[in-house]
């Protein structure tokens, strides 16, 4: 059996799951995820868990077996506790604020960046430097954290640009004086 897969996924009261078929729909609080299972992945809701079963024992049934499980887990996590990512900006000048559902950044360019925030994701900014992304779904919390750092990296000789929150940017040296 896969390693990941074989274990059953457990959720509390605060979680819905229900599974038609080859969908499983976890329904929390505030939002609900959707996963469309491959054919050769099943699943059924046993009381406060959901096991996954898989058809054969091929190679890609066994990857998809563990992927469908953690894609599961990770939803649930998400409907109960959230995923967050934080950003920081390094630079002089440089500044994030949140209108409505807009996030406008002020990275050293000759114009603002505006970034359209998505459905299920909330963004916060604190003393304009620091920018948090929460939501529910862990892939697109990364991927929004990731498209705002894609703006302006850090770079290696100043470090200015958006990190996330504790990276570690390896700086180089700089010119050094001729002979």
């Amino acid at each position: 059996m896969s390693r990941i897969g074989k274990y059953p996924v457990n959720f509390d009261e605060k979680v819905q799951v229900s599974v038609a078929g080859q969908l499983v729909t976890i329904k929390g609080a505030k939002s609900a995820l959707k996963y469309d299972l491959d054919t050769r992945i099943t699943a059924k809701v046993d009381g406060k868990t959901v096991v996954l079963t898989r058809a054969d024992d091929s190679k890609e049934s066994k990857s998809l077996h563990g992927l469908y499980k953690v894609l599961i887990q990770n939803a649930v996590t998400g409907l109960t506790t959230g995923f967050t990512k934080s950003l920081e900006l390094h630079g002089v000048g440089y500044r994030a604020n949140v209108q409505g559902k807009k996030l406008e950044l002020s990275l050293g360019f000759s114009h603002p960046i505006n970034f359209d925030i998505p459905e299920g994701i909330e963004i916060k900014v604190d003393k304009q430097t620091t920018v948090v992304v929460t939501g529910a779904d862990k892939a697109l919390v990364g991927q929004v954290a990731a498209k705002i750092r894609g703006y302006r990296p850090p770079e290696p000789y100043l470090g200015k640009g958006v990190r996330y929150s504790g990276e570690h940017i390896r700086r180089k040296a700089g010119k050094s004086a001729g002979k």
